[in-house]
């Protein structure tokens, strides 16, 4: 599925590091469900690839997020669906 980027609210982990990433992505789910938004974006860049994978661990474990992909166009960012 093609998402626009700029329509859904999304999180920028760029600078961050792996020992931050759980207490953003936490904060930024549990704001997200309050709001009531289905769908969320992550981004964390392309680069080694550290933060993205640091990130799908993380989404993996938690019971909040429905599904994760990779933006089609854009690998830097995932795709998150909440489960609403």
């Amino acid at each position: 599925m093609l998402l626009p980027l700029n329509k859904y609210p999304s999180l920028d982990l760029h600078g961050e590091t792996r020992a931050t990433v759980y207490t953003e992505i936490k904060n930024f789910v549990n704001d997200n469900i309050k709001m009531k938004n289905k769908t969320i974006l992550i981004i964390h860049g392309k680069g080694s690839g550290i933060l993205k994978k640091e990130v799908h661990y993380q989404l993996r474990k938690m019971k909040e997020v429905k599904s994760f992909y990779l933006h089609y166009w854009n690998q830097g960012t995932t795709v998150v669906e909440l489960n609403i």
